[in-house]
């Protein structure tokens, strides 16, 4: 009796769809750690890591923001009530509206100072919308044991309309304001 096969042609990009794409090589990447010790991030950690990211990111694009801040560290809950939390969402109604960002810069830090022990990546992100602003900024997760899930623990954005960019690039004015990393080659410190 033959097995029929034929089915997994269709359960491997079914699989897929449900996967976070892994960051390219374009991705800047960076690693900190205190003297002395020696860390690389594995493959599963910048997927567990890039998972939380997309779907913080993703459920606040479709604006469910019960899902978002489940994903939030207990501690950043207890500083950041629901109510007020969700209500200064709302009030930026176009931040993350498309879901169109895109990641430049991926950087680790192991057990940093002054911070609970664990692992930590910074994802510094710009999006383009198709109205000319631009959205930029950071999100922050956490991870405290290599058996636990990521938390997001810091999250810092801005947006800057069209009228304030020249050539893809914010104006230098609006650079000095900008809590963004945009890519080397564009100053942001005068």
């Amino acid at each position: 009796m033959a097995i029929d096969r034929r089915w997994l042609a269709l359960a491997v990009p079914l699989l897929l769809l449900g996967a976070t794409p892994p960051l390219g090589t374009d991705v800047e990447r960076d690693v900190v750690v205190p003297d002395g010790v020696v860390f690389k991030p594995t493959s599963v950690d910048e997927s567990a890591a890039m998972d939380r990211f997309a779907a913080y990111t993703m459920a606040l694009a479709k604006r469910d923001f019960a899902s978002a801040y489940a994903m939030l560290r207990l501690s950043f809950q207890a500083s950041n009530p629901r109510l007020e939390w969700e209500m200064n969402q709302r009030k930026r109604a176009t931040l993350w509206a498309d879901g169109q960002i895109r990641v430049l810069r991926l950087s680790w830090y192991l057990d940093p100072a002054g911070q609970p022990p664990g692992l930590y990546a910074a994802f510094d992100f710009r999006g383009d919308r198709k109205d000319g602003t631009m959205d930029c900024g950071y999100v922050v997760v956490h991870r405290a044991e290599s058996a636990s899930g990521f938390t997001v623990v810091r999250v810092d954005t801005s947006e800057v309309p069209p009228t304030l960019i020249e050539e893809g690039v914010p104006k230098a004015e609006v650079l000095r304001e900008l809590p963004c990393y945009l890519g080397k080659g564009i100053a942001t410190a005068f």
